[in-house]
């Protein structure tokens, strides 16, 4: 069949919307009708070059939509049914599986060739050219091919632009902090980077009761939305060295807890320099592969201190993420006031322009717009 779909043919190039063939689904796999996908910074790291994929590639992570067909050997979902993609979809059969760590499942992210689905091989092609699908779900493309591994059924109420929000975003941003961190009732908590990730740590950050809430960003437009959604206080960055500021905050103690949502060496530094003693700072963003991060040695063993990484918010996708779209449900995640803006798909170079403003929050494409 013939799919529209936002495509990377080089980076630092702008993306090429045009119609492509995508082949049917193989053993336990499905077909996707997408209904939104969102736009989130990790697409724009890979058009950058931060993050290496092989070109050409069907850019998309964050997604929701209706399962068309299904392939041999599915058996937990049908067609006609509301799913949201995960992009990481654990075996639950290896090593990090086995062992509770379903994040960084060894099948996708070892056994298997980066851009493929999970038998090795792809769906996207024209003339002779096969695509990479960016994450294994290319959520990017009016119609998907995934493996059955990589949707979770919502319920029918949920409108499913709203689900898509919590394939990356919102998973990733509350699993940093109630998986990764694990953070107690009454801790202080900051958050550099309060865009489509770090605007959810701030939402797990009240989820868990912390006391104390610190949105660090250099955007104006971004810090008062992080205030809006609970932020106790915020930061601009631009106006003096964020640390200084966080510890008159904390009358120079620091915080318990920091996360770090923007993927830069500098950040990274500043996230551990900003703990008092006995806290961890939780990384999130992604950074070059190059990328180095310079830390006062000594201050790990004075404060026992701890950085730890947070992929994907530590999710158990199955379990999480439904009870996140229930805590939506039930009014106490806020997934409508996290759209700034929407957007067609052939839109998608402007709206990456806007995130990588700052003056965005989180830009959604409607598949059928």
């Amino acid at each position: 069949m013939k799919t529209r779909a936002a495509i990377m043919y080089e980076a630092n190039q702008p993306v090429v919307v045009e119609e492509i063939e995508l082949d049917e689904p193989k053993s336990r796999e499905v077909l996707v009708k997408m209904a939104a996908t969102g736009v989130c910074h990790s697409d724009l790291s890979a058009v950058r070059g931060v993050i290496h994929y092989e070109e050409p590639t069907v850019l998309g992570h964050e997604g929701a939509g209706t399962i068309v067909e299904v392939g041999p050997d599915v058996t937990s979902v049908k067609p006609g049914q509301h799913v949201m993609l995960a992009f990481i979809a654990p075996c639950g059969r290896c090593f990090q599986c086995s062992n509770g760590r379903p994040s960084i499942c060894d099948r996708h992210w070892r056994d298997t060739p980066r851009g493929a689905l999970f038998d090795g091989t792809r769906r996207f092609s024209k003339d002779e050219t096969r695509y990479m699908h960016f994450s294994r779900v290319a959520a990017m493309s009016e119609y998907t091919v995934v493996s059955e591994d990589a949707v979770i059924p919502i319920h029918d109420d949920v409108p499913l632009d709203k689900a898509a929000l919590v394939s990356c975003g919102v998973m990733t941003g509350v699993g940093a902090v109630t998986n990764t961190a694990n953070v107690e009732i009454g801790s202080t908590v900051a958050v550099i980077g309060v865009g489509g990730a770090g605007i959810n740590v701030v939402q797990g950050a009240i989820l868990r009761g912390a006391s104390q809430i610190i949105a660090i960003d250099i955007s104006p437009d971004r810090l008062q939305w992080a205030k809006q959604l609970g932020a106790t206080h915020t930061i601009n960055a631009e106006d003096n060295d964020p640390v200084k500021q966080l510890l008159q905050l904390t009358d120079g103690v620091g915080v318990d807890y920091s996360f770090e949502a923007i993927g830069k060496s500098v950040t990274i530094e500043q996230s551990f320099r900003m703990l008092r003693a006995g806290g961890t700072a939780v990384i999130i963003g992604i950074t070059g592969s190059r990328d180095l991060v310079r830390i006062p040695a000594q201050m790990f063993p004075t404060g026992e201190r701890r950085i730890v990484g947070s992929m994907y918010g530590s999710a158990r996708v199955k379990i999480d993420m439904p009870r996140l779209l229930d805590l939506y449900r039930k009014g106490r995640l806020k997934l409508d006031e996290l759209v700034s803006k929407t957007w067609r798909l052939d839109q998608i170079n402007e709206a990456f322009e806007e995130m990588e403003s700052g003056h965005g929050l989180r830009g959604l494409i409607l598949l059928d717009a």
